[in-house]
């Protein structure tokens, strides 16, 4: 006689718990990077708001904005040895030495026969002031020093500008822009000093280097402004894509967030800081 071979399964009833679970858990992992992203968005305007308390702080003490400051060599020593200016004052590390600015009362963005690097300096004389926290190199030349800006040109979070928590290489940026019409990235309007997130891997010196979607930056916007991509104290970086009913002109007098959008189209812009 043949003996018969039992066979075992799952039952419908385990299958389902098993689905249950595996349910449970996707839904768990969702929720959870969306509570993660959420932290993030929150965190964007507490970093502002501690760099706007330590350049206050840095005015008060030194009556003169980090970055323009002329007699930072003063305090911390001049990096070229000599006067903190001029070409031989460029190419900085993080140690407290630096370089001075030019005392125009505006951050400039880049260097002349005369000048040093004033939008790395503001980072850099706000550490050395012991405002705020991190290394920061003074300069967008690279150095072996620090694996992390081995190889920068340019703006790098972690190197010569502040890491954001969010979105894991966002920057933050600080310089003069003035008036504006006609800028391919920002609305026409005044601006004068500002504060700018942006995705900080080598990123250019103008402000085309979204990190956020629009949904987030209307978050943003509308818990601390108005809620609108050209008007108040936040703004949208990259107005083309960041918003619509603006395709033709950056004026920006009908402009919405493009809300439907899942694209990281945006970065916000804080104008008229300080």
């Amino acid at each position: 006689m043949v003996p018969t071979r039992s066979q075992s399964g799952f039952s419908l009833v385990e299958l389902s718990i098993v689905l249950v679970i595996l349910g449970l858990l996707t839904g768990g992992i969702l929720a959870g990077q969306s509570l993660i992203r959420a932290a993030e968005l929150r965190a964007v305007p507490t970093e502002y708001n501690r760099w706007i308390t330590a350049t206050r702080t840095f005015q008060d003490k030194y009556f003169a904005l980090p970055g323009d400051m002329t007699n930072a060599s003063g305090f911390w020593g001049a990096f070229d040895g000599n006067d903190g200016r001029n070409a031989d004052c460029r190419a900085e590390q993080p140690a407290i030495a630096t370089c001075n600015g030019n005392g125009d009362g505006q951050i400039e963005p880049l260097n002349n026969s005369v000048n040093t690097y004033e939008t790395y300096l503001f980072w850099k004389h706000l550490e050395n002031a012991g405002l705020i926290e991190g290394k920061y190199t003074g300069s967008p030349t690279n150095f072996a020093g620090n694996s992390i800006c081995a190889t920068t040109t340019a703006y790098l979070a972690g190197c010569n500008m502040p890491k954001s928590r969010f979105d894991n290489n966002g920057a933050w940026l600080a310089l003069y822009r003035g008036n504006l019409i006609g800028d391919p990235y920002l609305f026409d309007g005044t601006y004068n000093h500002i504060l700018m997130l942006l995705a900080g891997t080598n990123a250019p010196l103008d402000p085309n280097s979204p990190l956020m979607r629009a949904e987030e930056l209307w978050n943003i916007d509308s818990k601390i402004d108005d809620g609108r991509p050209a008007s108040g104290k936040v703004v949208a970086g990259r107005w083309n894509i960041c918003s619509t009913g603006a395709a033709n002109t950056a004026s920006g007098a009908n402009a919405t967030y493009a809300l439907t959008s899942s694209n990281k189209n945006c970065m916000p812009v804080f104008r008229e800081v300080f």
